[in-house]
């Protein structure tokens, strides 16, 4: 986070899991990866899971899963490494699903997998699981079994396990959390800041309900300031993923209303308009989009999508499918955008400076030097020295 200028690519699909030898896919690809553009690899959960895809873990330190075997796991991290793109463990630490039945006959114990807890680690709101340790410091998820973050043994051993997947055995140095609004942001940052300096960067799932009326309201500060809070709330020590810019902007693409992008002040109306070194910006991931689909980008609107989180502040991530199973096309697109965004050294914190959004028409510049135009209506930069880079329908990037 210290530079800003990261792109990270989310390295699997919810698909994924069906082929054991998925870290092996990703080995053979870490050149045309790092050639891209792309700083780190956002790689699928590691742990011996419930779910193939990873979701419901269960024995945390048994690195074997459907993706691939441990070994395979550190080869690839490794080579990551080597080739200065960064590892993103997915961490999932909300729930975790029981090894053993305890109390009430109820899956609620863990045995003989280095974190071993009882129904005591498990947040008191589910019956079904008889927990009996404190009210929940967040949403609850109803899969499985909550774990209660505020007792000190279950901190200790989290930290634990945070430390040893971000050492140099296993090698990632970045995290993902999964399912952030399940407890409270300040025990996400005491887990970053366990690992000392193995993690250079470290992004939460805080995924809200947007501001709904008839259709999507116009107005979504009180969504956005939630996932500042929660930033806030690590101690600014973690990036959020701005799921109020992917909720605006693919509502304003699909439909042609541009004017959603500029909020009442006259900034981009997402995270990114209020703390942009700590947005994640992205389109869809594996739950949003693939064949899970919970909330999809409009697939004839990606290209315009792409420009838009590739040339403005924040920290874009592109998922898997976009970029390898939707063609030499779109492929290429987010390539000349890649490349328009390391050229002229667009980073995190860049300034934006939006000049129209209405219907049919967004145009913006950043940091004066790049220009791009979302919308079917004519629009260039005014001024000498502009020159179309990157272009696809309904859209075009100019530099300076």
């Amino acid at each position: 986070m210290a530079t800003g200028r990261e792109v990270m690519l989310q390295g699997f699909h919810w698909e994924s899991h069906k082929t054991e030898k998925w870290y092996d896919i990703l080995n053979d690809r870490v050149e045309q990866i790092r050639d891209a553009g792309f700083t780190q690899v956002w790689l699928p959960p590691c742990a011996d899971s419930l779910a193939p895809q990873g979701y419901l873990p269960r024995n945390l330190y048994k690195l074997d899963s459907k993706y691939g075997s441990a070994e395979k796991l550190k080869s690839l991290t490794r080579k990551l490494k080597e080739n200065n793109v960064l590892p993103v463990l997915d961490a999932v630490l909300n729930h975790r699903c029981a090894t053993h039945q305890g109390a009430g006959g109820k899956w609620n114990r863990w045995e003989g997998t280095g974190i071993d807890w009882g129904e005591w680690a498990i947040s008191n709101e589910q019956p079904d699981f008889a927990g009996s340790g404190n009210a929940p410091t967040g949403d609850v998820f109803h899969g499985a079994p909550n774990i209660d973050h505020t007792q000190d043994k279950v901190r200790k051993d989290l930290c634990q396990y945070m430390k040893y997947l971000t050492s140099d055995e296993v090698g990632f140095g970045g995290i993902r959390f999964d399912f952030s609004k399940g407890y409270g942001g300040s025990f996400t940052g005491e887990y970053v800041r366990a690992c000392d300096d193995n993690v250079e960067f470290a992004v939460g799932e805080f995924w809200d309900t947007m501001n709904y009326g008839v259709g999507l309201e116009y107005n979504q500060d009180s969504h956005r300031q939630a996932i500042v809070n929660w930033v806030d709330q690590t101690g600014g020590c973690c990036t959020a993923f701005d799921f109020t810019t992917k909720g605006i902007l693919q509502e304003a693409c699909g439909r042609g209303e541009y004017w959603r992008l500029v909020d009442a002040k006259g900034r981009a109306p997402g995270v990114i308009g209020l703390w942009p070194a700590r947005a994640v910006t992205f389109l869809d991931n594996h739950d949003t989009g693939s064949t899970q689909a919970h909330w999809p980008f409009p697939g004839k609107k990606v290209g315009q999508g792409y420009a838009y989180i590739l040339t403005h502040p924040g920290t874009p991530c592109v998922f898997w499918d976009h970029y390898f199973d939707w063609g030499d096309n779109l492929r290429t697109q987010i390539n000349s955008l890649l490349e328009v965004r390391k050229s002229m050294k667009i980073h995190a914190r860049s300034v934006l400076k939006i000049e129209q959004a209405k219907d049919g028409l967004y145009a913006a510049k950043v940091d004066d030097k790049v220009a791009i135009k979302l919308g079917r209506e004519h629009w260039e930069p005014k001024g000498d020295g502009w020159k179309v880079k990157a272009f696809g329908d309904d859209w075009c990037v100019w530099t300076k």
